[in-house]
C-alpha cells in the first residue's frame, strides 16, 4: 500500500469478494497496464458527466492516465453545462415517485430530467449554444472543418465561457482534455442537445453540416492514432455500453478484416462497469470473452467486468490510481 491514501487503503482492506473484488482487479489491472508503459481509452456512456465524474477525471487526465476517450455528445456537453450552470441545477431525491403531471411540471419551467438531477435548460443549454453557433459560423466563413469536441476545446481555451464558471475549473474533465489536447471521439454526436442545435441551424440554413467533421472521420483519425500508439496493445475501461464504447473497440478488427494487417495488437486491458446484466443479444449485457470471437480481445488479455453502479465504482477506481 506504498504511496496509497486513506480511500484505497480502505478499498484494499473491505473490498474482497464479488463486485468489490472485481473492483479491486481491475484498478490494480489498470495500474500494471499503465507501469507497463501502456496506454489507455477511457469510454464514457450513460450520464457520467452530469454525475460530475470530473472531479475525479479530471486529475486522471491531468496525472497522464488516460490518454484517449470515447464519449457520447451528452457527456461532451455536459461536463460544460454542469461547469457553467451547476448553481441552477435541479435534485429531486423522490423521482422515483413523479406522476407525469410532475413532469410536465419540471418540463413547463424548462427543466430536463436525468434520473434525480434536472439540467435547466436557459442556464446551461441555450447559454453557451450562441457561443457554440459563433464558432460553426467562423469555420463556415474561413472554409473550415473541425471535430465536434473541436469545437468545445476551442470555447474552453478561449476563455470566453469563464464568466460562467459556478465549479471550480480544475473539477472540468473536458477542460483537463482541452488543456492536454487529449484526443477524443464522439461517435453519433447528432444525439445530442448541441448536435440538435447545430442541426437546426443547418435547417435554417446558416451553414452546411460538412463544418463538422463526421463518424466516419472520427473512425479514420482513431484508425491512425491506434496505430501509431498500440505499442502491445492499447488498455480499452468501458463506462457504461453502447455507442461510446461499440464505436472504438470495433477500430481493431476493421484495421484486421477489412484493411488487412496483420501487426496490429487487440486491445490489450479490458474492464467495463455496468449495472447491465448479461443477455441475450445486448453488446451493453455481453461478457468480456464474447469479444475473443470479433477479434477486439485475445485469449490472454486481462479481462473485468463490474456489474454495479458506474457512478459509485469509477470514482472508487480513480482513487486508487491517483494514489487517494
Amino acid at each position: 500500500m506504498k504511496n496509497k491514501g486513506p480511500v484505497s487503503q480502505f478499498i484494499m482492506k473491505h473490498y474482497k469478494h464479488f463486485n468489490a473484488a472485481a473492483l479491486v482487479d481491475a484498478a490494480q489491472g489498470y495500474e500494471k497496464h499503465l507501469e507497463e508503459g501502456h496506454k489507455m481509452m477511457m469510454t464514457i456512456a450513460g450520464a457520467m458527466s452530469t454525475a460530475e465524474l470530473g472531479k475525479s477525471l479530471a486529475e486522471m487526465i491531468r496525472q497522464d492516465k488516460v490518454h484517449i476517450i470515447s464519449c457520447t455528445g451528452a457527456n461532451l456537453e455536459e461536463d460544460v453545462f454542469n461547469l457553467v450552470a451547476h448553481d441552477f441545477y435541479k435534485r429531486v431525491p423522490h423521482y422515483r415517485d413523479l406522476a407525469p403531471s410532475d413532469e410536465k411540471d419540471l418540463l413547463d419551467h424548462h427543466f430536463n430530467r436525468v434520473t434525480d438531477t434536472c439540467i435547466p435548460e436557459e442556464e446551461a443549454m441555450r447559454r453557451i449554444e450562441k457561443h457554440l453557433v459563433a464558432a460553426w459560423q467562423s469555420a463556415h466563413d474561413n472554409g473550415e472543418r473541425f471535430f465536434p469536441h473541436q469545437f468545445f476545446y476551442k470555447l474552453l481555451l478561449s476563455g470566453e465561457l469563464e464568466q460562467y464558471y459556478q465549479i471550480p475549473p480544475e473539477n472540468s474533465w473536458l477542460l483537463a482534455a482541452a488543456q492536454k489536447n487529449l484526443p477524443i471521439i464522439v461517435p453519433g454526436w447528432e444525439d445530442s442537445t448541441c448536435g440538435n442545435f447545430f442541426a437546426a441551424h443547418c435547417i435554417e440554413g446558416m451553414f452546411p453540416p460538412s463544418i463538422t467533421k463526421p463518424g466516419i472521420e472520427y473512425m479514420m483519425f482513431l484508425a491512425q492514432w491506434y496505430q501509431d500508439n498500440a505499442g502491445e496493445g492499447v488498455g480499452f475501461f468501458q463506462i457504461g455500453g453502447g455507442i461510446a464504447g461499440d464505436f472504438p473497440i470495433c477500430v481493431v478488427p476493421m484495421l484486421h478484416q477489412d484493411l488487412q494487417l496483420d501487426h496490429v495488437p487487440v486491445w490489450s486491458y479490458f474492464c467495463q462497469i455496468s449495472d447491465s446484466t448479461t443477455s441475450y443479444g445486448s453488446y451493453s449485457g455481453a461478457v468480456p470473452n464474447e469479444k475473443i470471437t470479433w477479434g477486439k480481445l485475445a485469449v490472454d488479455s486481462p479481462k473485468y467486468i463490474i456489474e454495479s453502479d458506474a457512478t459509485i465504482v469509477a470514482p472508487l477506481i480513480f482513487a486508487y490510481l491517483l494514489g487517494w
